[in-house]
């Protein structure tokens, strides 16, 4: 049963990512992702300037004048959506999570795909894969798309008002994060890259959307993007890089379930934690570029669809090269 709530937070999505596809993405998202190849349309009559490669000598032949092959580019894509919902992701800092802000980005990639009359398909994992809904069409699949990327693990039964009216009950995504974790609940990006492979045969753009808390997938991911183009997007909250200080804290790892004490009133702890967090982001940069994997980072505080607009543009600039 869906609550108030998530369908709430489903329209706002729908109508701040439909303006936006509007207004910026429809010809970024045209111009840098093209068909996979061209396949044949008609014959006509052959006129001064056509390539005489494209000559049909059959049907030449056959009615006495020249006619050449008209070829046009097969447009439909498959967009593959390859979405992390491990424990992590349900962290924010700054007035939404990290999975909020993957659910408005998938919006804004579905909705320009469903604009060029491509498909959508999505794969929910973790330590596993939690769903699989296949590559379609249309408005409803991709609301439906971005209900089960907020919905996923909701705790969604009602519970009475003292007056005795059913509520939904609101979700609270804290509840997961601090808790300790089970095991399931951590992140197998190999596990899913293997998925991808095993049930995806035509060639797809996939776009795998993790904070990468992970570690062993980089072999798997390389060789999923030989077949597909694989464009990774890293979500990363600025309080995963940035502790305030506000001392003495207990910190709960949400995937492992690790727990340790820290002083963050310590310049060196705060200083040794932004290094650490730099050089995992720095490595992480240099795989992805190794791999020839495209990739962008999305911080929840801030817009998504700047980045989003940022890698189409550099894409196309490189495209043209």
């Amino acid at each position: 049963m869906l609550t108030r709530e998530l369908i709430e937070r489903v329209r706002q999505i729908q109508i701040r990512t439909g303006r936006q596809v509007a207004d910026v993405l429809a010809g970024e998202y045209v111009s840098v992702f093209r068909g996979t190849g061209v396949e044949f349309d008609e014959v006509r009559p052959y006129v001064p300037g056509d390539d005489v490669r494209t000559i049909d000598w059959n049907v030449t032949a056959r009615v006495g004048a020249p006619f050449v092959k008209r070829y046009v580019e097969e447009r439909q894509l498959t967009v593959m959506l390859l979405i992390d919902v491990s424990a992590s992701q349900d962290f924010g800092s700054a007035g939404r999570s990290k999975r909020e802000a993957t659910a408005e980005l998938c919006a804004l990639l579905a909705f320009s795909a469903i604009q060029n009359d491509d498909k959508v398909g999505l794969t929910l994992f973790h330590g596993g894969i939690e769903q699989y809904i296949p590559p379609r069409k249309g408005q409803r699949h991709v609301l439906r798309v971005i209900r089960e990327i907020l919905g996923h693990g909701l705790d969604t039964d009602e519970t009475g008002d003292r007056d005795g009216t059913a509520r939904p009950r609101r979700w609270r995504p804290w509840q997961r994060a601090s808790a300790k974790a089970e095991p399931r609940q951590a992140t197998d990006i190999a596990s899913a890259m293997e998925f991808l492979l095993r049930g995806t045969k035509r060639r797809t753009v996939c776009f795998v959307v993790s904070d990468f808390f992970d570690e062993g997938y980089e072999r798997a991911l390389r060789t999923a993007n030989r077949k597909h183009d694989v464009i990774a997007v890293r979500v990363t909250d600025p309080r995963e890089r940035t502790i305030p200080d506000v001392g003495l804290v207990t910190l709960t790892d949400a995937e492992t379930g690790v727990t340790g004490v820290f002083d963050t009133g310590s310049t060196a702890t705060r200083e040794t934690f932004e290094q650490l967090t730099d050089r995992r982001h720095e490595r992480l940069e240099q795989m992805f570029r190794s791999s020839g994997i495209d990739f962008i980072t999305v911080d929840p505080s801030a817009p998504v669809a700047d980045p989003l607009v940022q890698f189409f543009r550099q894409r196309e600039r490189r495209m043209r090269r």
